[in-house]
């Protein structure tokens, strides 16, 4: 399936308010470039953009290389974004956006090993050329561990059925043979009732865990809001419950103003630093969800700083 940018118009609004175009942007998590591309073509003057997946990256190089060096595109993570100002000279940006999650080019590409729509070897590493697999995790970690990983990053209440059916595998090396163990550990009433794919949760965790996706949220908030200028924006598109409650404590905490309780006047006073531009999340609308079903499940939070 074709990548389309998700909730594209809510993220041109929210970043551009008033119609009024940023003079630097980031855009966090490139991807194949649809959401930069529109943020140029609306008006931003220059564009940082940054993606852990050399492919992605690639394929974004492309989609932009008619913008010249008004797109300056780097190979990273988005925690290094303060790395990226620096070599580029900025001292703050208008406008950061971040669309967390998996992108339809990874997802589709049998070799990532993503999905289980695909057999595959199992990886489902950002950068495919750092750190552990999932096959790496499947296969070497102990059963409480694995438990806790499928419940934590996967909220599956079957987890420790399903990591004693992995564990009793090994070695389990492809998307197919996961996917299949799952099934298998799972009675036939709990699958009958599920609506969806009874792996889905199981290949979220790994993913999760994979690539350190949660960590890498609540790390790369206060590092954004701290590179925005004042009444500069951060727009972060999350996919899942775990992302959007970080996303939404994180801004909560940054939006309230702290005052030291009388007798601890010592631990000072601490100032909101941002103002919540929509205090509930922005999701797709029935067209948009219809055209682009991966889009169901995305949620907009949106932040202005002080």
């Amino acid at each position: 399936m074709p990548h389309s940018p998700v909730l594209l118009d809510e993220i041109i609004a929210a970043l551009m308010p008033g119609g009024a175009a940023p003079s630097r942007v980031i855009d966090g998590t490139l991807g194949t470039g649809g959401h930069s591309k529109a943020l140029l073509e609306a008006g931003a003057e220059r564009l940082l953009g940054c993606d852990l997946d050399a492919d992605a990256l690639r394929a974004a190089s492309r989609t932009l290389q008619g913008h010249g060096e008004r797109a300056r595109l780097f190979h990273g993570s988005y925690l290094r974004i303060h790395d990226y100002v620096r070599e580029l000279g900025w001292e703050a940006v208008d406008a950061i956006l971040l669309d967390l999650g998996l992108s339809s080019l990874q997802l589709d590409d049998p070799a990532r090993g993503f999905s289980f729509r695909h057999d595959a070897r199992l990886d489902m590493r950002f950068d495919n050329a750092a750190g552990a697999s999932a096959a790496d995790i499947v296969n070497t970690m102990p059963d409480e561990a694995l438990t806790r990983l499928l419940f934590r990053y996967g909220e599956e209440r079957h987890a420790r059925r399903i990591a004693r059916a992995i564990v009793a595998a090994r070695p389990v090396s492809t998307t197919r043979e996961l996917a299949e163990l799952v099934v298998a550990a799972l009675p036939a009433r709990l699958r009958r009732s599920m609506r969806i794919h009874p792996a889905t949760r199981t290949f979220q965790a790994l993913r999760i865990a994979v690539n350190d996706e949660l960590a890498a949220v609540e790390g790369v908030i206060p590092s954004a809001v701290d590179l925005l200028r004042a009444g500069g924006r951060l727009a972060i598109i999350s996919f899942h419950s775990l992302e959007d409650r970080i996303v939404k404590q994180a801004f909560r905490e940054l939006a309230h103003s702290q005052t030291a309780p009388p007798g601890l006047a010592s631990l000072g006073s601490k100032r909101a630093s941002i103002r919540l531009v929509n205090r509930r999340p922005i999701v797709p609308s029935q067209a948009e969800s219809q055209r682009n079903p991966r889009s169901r499940s995305a949620k907009l939070r949106v932040a202005e700083k002080l």
